[in-house]
């Protein structure tokens, strides 16, 4: 029998039906989506009405403040300009006095009334009193007539000025004011600098933007910091120019346009800006507010992002209100559905099942080979300490199969027979909940006999529904490392024993090299003692025997202190003057001087503050670079050699330069100068300026050298002074 043909279906006359619906539903649509966006763009206009309104009265807060940071100190520099002592040191500022008490004036003033620094400008533009006199970064003899404030104070003007200050580097804003004379003439200016930090410091702690720029667009205070010094517009050639003439903004030659994309916001105040800050994209909606008597702009800025939250929360109840009216159209269509969908959820449920049990599978085939490929043993035992699972390369650690483990108590066959005490506690250990944390070093033996040493880390194995099931552990072939680290033990102690050896040379080679001169020395000393003798000549008799026992005293002072390096302990300390130092160490070499026809060149200053160190060593020092200097002018004529010591204070120490006009360093063996037992001299150690460099390191110092222009070697010897 033929099965029944179903009857033709007219699917042009099924489909008319549906194209009213279908239009009716899509004006509901149309309709809905109208009524939405209305909604969100009512919601978001009003949103920044009061966005603006917030952010004005943010912007009038700062302004007050701001008012209040300059305006407080408006009237100090007219003040300080009626001083008795500000208009004398005008007219006479050569006097040290006068200059004292104006310092002591401003500092005073200057504290009184909290400001950075006030200080006094004659008409040329340097300063002749400061608050901050006594400062390392004093204001006085520095020259500021490119500054604006001066130039403008100067004319009669009272002036600001807000730049970064060319001694400190701090910015500032700074006010000044005209010192008139009795005549109403122009005699200098009063300028204080106020810092804004305090400002930016709480600016920072907003969490909206704020921003100040200069009549030129240039953001020069900013809580958001990778702002600072750019501009909201182009600067022309003109304004840089100016800027780079006024050193407002130190050596900044350049301020890059601000990575902002401004918008209007269509009716309402204030504009959109769209930019990043930390890699995130932001939206601001900024309204600018001029400072007032400042040529500055405020600029407030507040997350607009609110206001499309805003508009976004309104489309979200518009459409939860729309939604509810529909839901109750399709509650219908959803009863109808939900047999289907759950049928289709039974269906996807088993395909799930199955898909899950056959990863599962292959978890535990992968889990499977990683563990036989594991370099690191593998051993699983339960609760009662029975072997339950090992791998590959556990076994063929101990050399046993793992059928001859699985299952086995202890004592385990690889357990070591002379270890089987030490073995038996750190079970006993485990059993009892506390394994090593960090591991424990086991000997076993392998099945044919030899020794393995491993590190075996014990860890709770934890079942599937949390309860204890046994322990995990890991165990590392560490044999090989192991005899690795005794032989490095041995190198190791063979090397300290070569260095002892090395270390006991250079002490002999140092000791030799030290007293070598006082040796010479007394064997002069002693001859010219002989001679005197002779002739009968008393007093040089006697003043030859105090330089003999000097010398000798000299020896065992050098002697001393060499067995103090030995011991590694730092050299004696006292106060040390410079004249004295050179002083001594030119006496030591009277007939070497003598006798190479130099008459060195001293120039030391009296005031020259005294050094902290060892006197003996620090003379040993300028006996060494001396004697150099004397030996590198042999081969020099007579005429030409020249010996210059002079000293300077440079920085919190003393520069102390010994040069010569000798044949000077080959810049190819420049590398090698401070070298141990590196020496162009015949008979030398090359001990000598190795030694130097050692001393002078010793007391926190530096020697170096360099070459002279004309011919010769300059020795510098930089040494810190006694603190006050």
């Amino acid at each position: 029998m033929a099965p029944a043909v179903p009857p033709p279906v007219d699917t042009a006359t099924r489909a008319t039906p549906r194209w009213p619906r279908l239009a009716a539903w899509a004006a509901l649509l149309a309709a809905a989506i109208l009524i939405i966006a209305l909604a969100g763009q009512w919601a978001a206009d009003r949103a920044a009405r009061n966005q603006a309104d917030e952010i004005r009265r943010a912007a009038e807060v700062q302004l007050s403040g701001l008012r209040d940071a300059t305006g407080r100190y408006r009237h100090l520099p007219f003040t300080a300009a009626l001083h008795p002592v500000v208009l004398a040191l005008l007219n006479a500022p050569g006097q040290a006095a006068l200059g004292q008490s104006a310092n002591r004036y401003l500092e005073e003033l200057n504290r009184l009334a909290g400001s950075d620094v006030l200080y006094l400008i004659d008409a040329r533009g340097v300063t002749l009193a400061a608050s901050n006199w006594a400062l390392p970064q004093s204001f006085v003899g520095h020259n500021y007539a490119n500054r604006p404030y001066f130039t403008e104070a100067l004319s009669g003007r009272s002036g600001r000025f807000y730049g970064v200050g060319q001694t400190t580097g701090e910015p500032g804003l700074f006010m000044s004011a005209p010192v008139r004379g009795d005549g109403g003439q122009v005699l200098g200016v009063v300028t204080v600098k106020v810092s804004l930090r305090q400002v930016q410091e709480s600016w920072r702690l907003a969490k909206e933007p704020i921003l100040l720029t200069d009549a030129r667009g240039i953001v020069f205070l900013s809580s958001v910091p990778q702002w600072l010094y750019h501009a909201t517009r182009p600067v022309d050639a003109e304004g840089l120019a100016q800027v780079r003439r006024d050193q407002q903004y130190g050596p900044r030659a350049r301020f890059p346009q601000l990575p902002w994309r401004v918008t209007p916001d269509g009716d309402r105040p204030g504009v959109l800006i769209r930019t990043q800050i930390d890699g995130q994209v932001r939206r601001f909606l900024a309204v600018s507010e001029p400072v007032e008597d400042l040529p500055w702009t405020l600029t407030v800025m507040a997350d607009h992002d609110q206001v499309l939250r805003t508009r976004e929360s309104a489309w979200m109840v518009a459409f939860l209100c729309l939604s509810l009216l529909l839901l109750a159209g399709l509650y219908w269509r959803l009863r109808e559905r939900r047999f289907a969908e759950q049928r289709d959820a039974r269906r996807e449920l088993e395909l799930r099942v199955e898909e899950r049990t056959h990863a599962l599978g292959e978890a535990n085939a992968f889990r499977k080979a990683m563990e036989d490929a594991l370099p690191v043993g593998m051993r699983a035992r339960d609760v009662d300490g029975r072997i339950t699972y090992v791998n590959p390369a556990f076994c063929q650690m101990t050399g046993f199969e793992a059928g001859e483990l699985l299952g086995r108590l202890p004592p385990y066959p690889y357990w070591h027979p002379d270890e089987v005490t030490r073995h038996w506690h750190h079970y006993e250990a485990m059993m009892s909940g506390q394994p090593s944390q960090s591991g424990h070093e086991s000997r076993l033996r392998h099945k044919d006999g030899h020794e393995v040493i491993t590190m075996v880390y014990t860890a709770p194995l934890i079942d599937a529904e949390g309860r204890h099931a046994g322990w995990m552990s890991s165990v590392v072939d560490v044999t090989e490392q192991r005899r690795a680290e005794l032989l490095q033990r041995q190198n190791e102690a063979q090397l300290q024993h070569a260095q002892r050896l090395a270390s006991l040379g250079e002490m002999a080679s140092t000791l030799a090299h030290e007293l070598n001169q006082p040796l010479m020395a007394l064997s002069s000393f002693a001859s010219a003692a002989k001679a005197f003798a002779q002739r009968g000549e008393g007093a040089l008799l006697a003043q030859s025997l105090d330089d003999t026992i000097a010398q000798a005293q000299r020896s065992a002072e050098i002697v001393r202190r060499i067995r103090g390096f030995v011991r590694q302990r730092t050299a004696g300390a006292e106060d040390c003057a410079v004249a004295t130092l050179v002083a001594q160490a030119l006496a030591l070499l009277r007939g070497e001087l003598r006798e190479g026809q130099v008459v060195p060149e001293v120039r030391i200053p009296d005031d020259l503050p005294l050094l902290r160190g060892d006197r003996v060593l620090l003379e040993q020092v300028l006996l060494n670079l001396v004697s150099n200097s004397l030996h590198a002018m042999r081969g020099v004529p007579p005429a030409e050699r020249r010996l210059e010591i002079d000293a300077e204070r440079r920085e919190g120490g003393i520069r102390l330069r010994v040069a010569d006009r000798g044949t000077g360093i080959d810049p190819a063996i420049a590398d090698q100068v401070f070298a141990p037992f590196f020496t162009t001299r015949a008979g030398g150690l090359g001990l000598g300026l190795n030694i130097c460099r050692t001393i002078v390191e010793a007391h926190r110092g530096r020697l170096t050298f360099a070459g002279r222009e004309g011919g010769g070697t300059v020795f510098t010897l930089e040494l810190p002074i006694v603190p006050p």
